[in-house]
């Protein structure tokens, strides 16, 4: 029987016990545990198992696990740890994804909330023999109530995971262990609604009594997307193991590898699939490691199990917004406009990378930026260069998809603005003035981003200035503009119907291979127009004021012929 596929599941004991297909990680422990470390910081994208593998780790170390669990997969192949360390310790396990809020004080009580939640799995220790009088009301302030709401105070709240950590070592004699998942949510969403120094003080407290002055703690495992600065939260911490996507340890870890991809594609009978699936999602790079994204990859072949016909999709992007590229794309200058085309094309582009930021550094230069979308994977590294730049390129064509996307956006909302501009550029449309309308054209695509692929077919490339023409033809609220249309003996890239009933627009379009060929490419859609009677739409319409366009392109220039009908 196939096994059933975890979308969006991302709790290890359900995919064990419900009988979902899991993909082995579990050398993430033995890693661990043999690579010691006292705080672990694993920085990963989103929606690259992050959350699975703490929940993985959470049910092996603590104490009461159930072994079936772990039943063939690799870690139990390693006696000597499981003997040592499989169920053998208290673990606190908290995933901070959900902390946010509009203010510091709604976050702060989401917190609050959650730290709460989980000292309450240990209500053992409020009858615990081996904790005083004392430390049991000092586990009741971390769960009371106070009309219905948790209600520790602030100094209660920053010593909290120090104080249960302590009183689940005074119960069980056996130091702690804390996973604390997506540690750097809540320092994001403080940046987004303004209270991004208020939080990093509250986190800063918080981790440092549970991380760094705590005596009860066996190890830390935390994971996010960004590695904030160790000055900012992590002051004064020793021992502390950072093991961003640079980093050749774990690189297997977080992700599918493509063998795993290929044994998964197979188990389903869709290894046909393959291909497609590493165009889409494959392309990360991890240390060492070619890496798939895990979410897409579930998500498609959960898809493909229902219909093999189905197409890829952006399951990644959908899942976790794109906020990042809009605001890279949006504050642009001209040269990193040009090295977005040159991403784009499929080029690496040579920029040297800061791993660790705070927040509100985001948005001082552009090369933070850069920084940010290659540790949150917008972009990937496939070397470096001597002076220790990385080379980066888009990772693959999902994410391809939302640079264009983002650019299109970008190109209505600058293009747009400039009314006066694009209301010549109309009348010179209307008027056959083809210097006007060159000079236009011209100006548009020098100072916007080119969406095409430079390696891809000449069709696909006249598709790009096609929909670029499209866009700032439809702007005109009183013409009809159709794009694609069957029309006399085929189909003409653009008509456009003025509000005058009489007149007419006819636009073919053709990409030349070098500048010099731009007037005999334009020549060429002329042919084609009367050739095939593209026209004949228009008139049909009892339109008899018909201008034809020929216009071709060479990467950002164009050139213009124009032809009236009752020239023919």
């Amino acid at each position: 029987m196939t096994l059933k596929l975890p979308v969006g599941i991302e709790d290890f004991r359900e995919i064990r016990c419900a009988g979902f297909y899991y993909v082995d990680k579990t050398k993430l422990i033995e890693q661990l545990l043999d690579n010691w470390g006292k705080v672990n910081l694993f920085t990963r994208p989103r929606r690259f198992g992050k959350t699975l593998n703490m929940s993985m780790l959470h049910r092996f170390f603590e104490i009461g696990a159930d072994q079936s669990l772990f039943d063939g997969l690799n870690i139990m192949l390693r006696e000597d740890l499981c003997d040592k360390y499989f169920g053998q310790f208290p673990v606190i396990f908290l995933t901070l994804k959900g902390v946010d809020g509009l203010s510091f004080e709604k976050a702060t009580q989401k917190l609050i909330n959650l730290i709460a939640r989980e000292a309450e799995r240990f209500r053992f220790l409020q009858d615990s023999d081996s904790l005083t009088e004392n430390e049991k009301e000092r586990y009741l302030a971390l769960i009371r109530m106070d009309n219905g709401k948790y209600s520790m105070d602030e100094d209660i709240l920053e010593s909290s995971l120090q104080t249960l950590s302590e009183l689940l070592f005074r119960h069980y004699g056996q130091k702690v262990i804390i996973l604390i998942d997506e540690y750097d949510v809540p320092l994001d969403k403080a940046y987004q609604n303004g209270y991004y120094r208020e939080m990093v003080s509250l986190i800063r407290s918080l981790f440092g009594d549970a991380l760094k002055t705590n005596e009860f703690l066996q190890f830390s495992v935390l994971t996010g997307c960004l590695r904030v600065s160790k000055e900012s939260i992590f002051t004064g911490l020793n021992n502390f193991k950072i093991l961003s996507i640079t980093d050749v340890r774990f690189d297997e870890q977080f992700g599918f590898t493509e063998a795993e991809v290929e044994k998964l594609l197979k188990d389903y009978h869709l290894e046909s699939h393959l291909s497609e699936i590493k165009e889409w999602y494959n392309g990360y790079r991890f240390g060492d490691a070619d890496i798939y994204c895990p979410w897409d990859v579930i998500n498609h072949v959960d898809l493909l199990c229902e219909n093999p016909g189905e197409l890829p999709q952006c399951y990644w992007i959908n899942s976790s917004g794109n906020a990042l590229v809009k605001r890279f794309v949006s504050i642009a200058n001209r040269t990193t406009r040009d090295e977005i085309e040159r991403l784009l094309a499929g080029e690496p582009i040579e920029k040297f990378v800061r791993l660790e930021l705070t927040y509100d550094e985001i948005d001082n230069s552009i090369d933070n930026i850069w920084s940010v979308l290659f540790t949150t994977g917008y972009l990937t590294q496939v070397g470096m260069t001597e002076q220790g730049d990385y080379k980066l390129v888009i990772p693959n064509k999902e994410v391809r998809e939302v640079f264009r996307f983002q650019i299109q956006e970008w190109f209505k909302d600058n293009i747009g603005c400039n009314t006066d501009r694009l209301t010549d550029f109309w009348n010179s449309m209307k008027e056959g003035k083809t210097k006007e309308i060159e000079h236009y054209l011209n100006w548009t695509l020098s100072n916007s981003i080119s969406v095409f692929d430079t390696k891809a077919q000449e069709t696909e490339k006249e598709n790009s200035y096609h929909t670029l023409l499209v866009g700032l033809l439809t702007g005109n609220s009183d013409w009809v503009v159709r794009s694609n249309v069957e029309a006399g003996e085929g189909f003409v890239d653009i008509l456009v119907e003025p509000e005058d009933p009489d007149a007419g627009i006819v636009i073919e379009l053709k990409y030349s291979k070098e500048a010099a060929g731009l007037e005999k490419a334009c020549e060429k859609a002329i042919k084609q127009i009367k050739d095939r009677r593209y026209y004949e739409y228009l008139r049909n319409d009892g339109r008899s004021d018909i201008t034809l366009y020929g216009i071709a392109f060479y990467k950002k220039r164009c050139k213009v012929i124009v032809e009236k009908m009752n020239d023919i």
